[in-house]
């Protein structure tokens, strides 16, 4: 788990640092930076436990907004016939940003998710 950890602090930062051109940089930055905090975190051998459950729980909130909205992941798969998502983003075509930042927060979830799971069933109260 401490490798995990620390290869994932490393990814979510460099995801973070990715985000400086994005659309949304002051929303996609702490959310990387967040779950870096955490995963170094875990990487020392402090599960913060609520705080994954918070991250997990708004990450699974947003990631259900992108999917159902009006340009999100259900648009992309529809409208746009699963569209390639390695394209360049341009701003008529929202649906694959949208959707990109849906991957964003499923691997997010996923991460928080393997540590809640792996995290020792006995700690201080975090």
């Amino acid at each position: 788990m401490k490798s995990f950890n620390l290869i994932f602090t490393f990814l979510f930062i460099l995801f973070a640092g990715l985000q400086y051109n994005d659309p949304d940089p002051l929303l996609w930055i702490p959310i990387y930076l967040f779950a870096a905090f955490l995963c170094w975190k875990a990487y020392k051998g402090i599960y913060h436990k609520r705080l994954m459950w918070l991250g997990l729980g708004l990450y699974g909130l947003y990631a259900v907004y992108l999917f159902l909205d009006k340009n999100g992941v259900l648009s992309w798969a529809n409208e746009h016939a699963g569209e390639s998502l390695v394209t360049s983003m341009k701003a008529e075509k929202p649906w694959i940003e949208e959707t990109r930042e849906f991957g964003g927060l499923l691997i997010l979830m996923a991460v928080f998710a393997v540590n809640l799971y792996k995290a020792p069933k006995v700690q201080g109260r975090r």
